[in-house]
């Protein structure tokens, strides 16, 4: 089952990342741009370990570091409540 947002969380582009606005509570959230691609590659259906690879390919980072910033953004995404899966 893929990542989703949870319902009443809104997602919308910035000048700088994602911005997430969680609806219920009005309380908003900005991703810069390597936590915006790790989301938006997770809400497309690609695992975590997908997810990091790409990073490799975006960004000068070890696999194993981009393991660890994808379970961490997760993490936080999960923590605040805005992703369901």
């Amino acid at each position: 089952m893929a990542l989703t947002l949870r319902s009443g969380v809104l997602m919308t582009d910035t000048e700088y990342g994602t911005a997430l606005l969680d609806q219920r509570s009005g309380e908003y959230w900005t991703l810069n741009p390597t936590a915006a691609s790790v989301l938006r590659a997770l809400l497309e259906g690609r695992s975590a370990r997908q997810a990091a690879t790409a990073l490799t390919g975006e960004y000068d980072v070890a696999l194993e570091e981009a393991e660890e910033d994808v379970a961490r953004i997760l993490g936080e995404l999960r923590d605040a409540r805005l992703v369901a899966d």
